[in-house]
């Protein structure tokens, strides 16, 4: 036999297309040719197998090889095809069955030695194998993320000879337990760590239960980054088909999966010089950015102000959509990006702006300019405004000896208050359509006079009507109401401060 198919995955987005790898053996001077867009990690791969099938005490073919990674339109990267196309050269040398290649899919690095070793983005592999019906044959250091994927046949090996045995039928790859099981959960931060700044917490356990955007703005030093770090202790769990999203797109970046958290909501917090790019995803084949990495999660933008103006106006399209698409001249690419998002800015350049002792002197010029680098846009889209004032040190006395409430306690109200809004219109109070609000955010003839004139004396705009009425709908469901009362509706309108004309 001079043809064998191998059948592997590789990427494109966060998806894993299937890749036939067709290997010709044929008479004619020795070379080995790979075709089929390959990348320079793809290219050097014929080096990495031809030592790996030598090794491993098999016969590397003295004859003209040709391997064909199709479809060929398709870019090929990194060294997920060594498996795929040694198997392929040693089935069409007639070393191993060529039946037995076609029924399995096959992913892994090799090294000069056989070993395998782990590749990057193997649970989008996972997915769309499980999809197939085919086993899967992975480095078993890949083993324990593939396995978050339920009903899947996976076939975990050291080396290249272990899968060679069980193809030719003489050892059979058996799935060591120990390697499935999860590492055990981490949580080093709590709520109760935070004294004092009750009404803050207040307005986290709204916007954990409602997915609300919120923005803090107040002096250094009074817990804003401390806050929003323990956001994600508060929020509920994801589910299956979250999780499964969200750790799709961590699997194939540099950083990697967090197998132990993954049914954890994500918190990214990007540093302020951080670049769009750097945000969105880019790349010339397109990885994903800051707010794709924080799917179902958390994206926490510390001093604002700071970041490029260019790069914060990046976040007004997929604040609304829940996706981004990242275009290049050959490749193009969607991600998934629907994130809470929290931010944090001082009040003036300094900080200090009203301070008691006197240490901030900028000018009202000074003030201004520093708070329009957040455009309107941008900022009408954050749903709750919150002011957080310096704590003083008997408050800090009395909550360090009273205790503070800790984020389980928080944690079962937002559940409860997430379930209602779940149970009523299937999403998340933040996520309504104009029209869902209508439906689910009604007004007594009262509430609607309330809302209009503070619409009037505030001159905020028609989307920040509708994001009070959702953030006034949350408050409500915290309360177990099943109507907007007065005082939800006059909660929520407090939660608009960086956008009024006047105060």
């Amino acid at each position: 036999m001079t043809l064998a198919v191998a059948y592997s995955r590789g990427r494109s987005g966060i998806d894993a297309p299937l890749v036939t790898v067709e290997v010709h053996v044929t008479s004619g001077l020795p070379a080995l040719n790979i075709v089929g867009l390959p990348e320079t990690a793809v290219k050097e791969s014929r080096d990495r197998v031809r030592g790996a099938i030598i090794n491993s005490y098999f016969e590397f073919p003295m004859q003209r090889v040709t391997i064909n990674l199709a479809p060929a339109d398709l870019p090929k990267e990194g060294g997920r095809f060594d498996l795929a196309i040694a198997l392929g050269i040693l089935a069409a040398s007639g070393q191993i069955p060529v039946g037995r290649l076609a029924e399995v899919e096959c992913v892994g690095e090799l090294s000069l030695g056989g070993e395998l070793r782990p590749v990057s983005g193997v649970l989008p592999i996972a997915i769309q194998t499980r999809n197939s019906g085919k086993p899967l044959i992975l480095p078993k250091e890949n083993c324990a993320e593939a396995a978050l994927i339920k009903d899947i046949d996976l076939l975990p090996a050291n080396h290249l000879l272990e899968v060679c045995a069980h193809l030719n039928g003489q050892k059979s790859i058996v799935i060591d337990e120990e390697t499935l099981v999860l590492p055990a959960e981490t949580e080093s931060v709590d709520f109760s760590d935070v004294h004092g700044q009750y009404h803050v917490k207040r307005a986290f356990e709204i916007a954990a239960s409602g997915a609300h955007n919120l923005i803090m703005l107040g002096p250094p030093g009074t817990g804003k980054s401390m806050l929003a770090a323990r956001l994600p202790t508060i929020l509920p769990p994801l589910t299956e088909q979250q999780a499964q999203e969200t750790a799709a797109i961590a699997s194939i970046s540099d950083k990697g999966l967090d197998v132990a958290n993954w049914l954890k909501p994500p918190f990214r917090a990007p540093h302020h010089t951080a670049s769009a790019a750097a945000l969105v995803g880019g790349g010339g084949n397109p990885k994903p950015g800051e707010i794709s990495l924080a799917h179902n999660g958390t994206l926490f933008l510390d001093e604002l102000p700071e970041f490029d103006r260019r790069v914060l106006e990046v976040l007004r399209e997929p604040l609304e959509t829940g996706h981004i698409s990242i275009s290049r001249a050959a490749r193009q690419a969607e991600f998934p990006a629907r994130f809470q998002l929290i931010a944090a800015m001082n009040p003036c350049p300094c900080g200090y702006l009203g301070d008691p002792s006197g240490r901030c002197h900028c000018s009202i010029e000074q003030v201004a300019r520093y708070r329009a680098r957040i455009s309107g846009p941008l900022l009408d889209r954050i749903d709750m405004h919150l002011e957080v004032p310096r704590v003083s040190r008997e408050v800090l006395r009395k909550g360090s000896e009273e205790g503070e409430e800790n984020s389980a306690q928080i944690r079962a109200r937002v559940v409860t208050a997430r379930n209602i809004a779940l149970s009523r219109q299937g999403k998340t109070n933040a996520a309504l359509s104009a029209r869902e609000v209508k439906q689910h955010c009604r007004l007594s003839d009262q509430g609607h006079e309330l809302l209009e004139q503070a619409m009037d004396k505030f001159g905020l705009s028609h989307r920040a009507y509708h994001r009070i009425l959702k953030v006034a709908r949350t408050i409500a469901d915290l309360a177990g109401s099943d109507t907007i009362e007065i005082v939800h509706l006059s909660e929520a309108i407090g939660y608009r401060r960086l956008d009024r004309k006047t105060d």
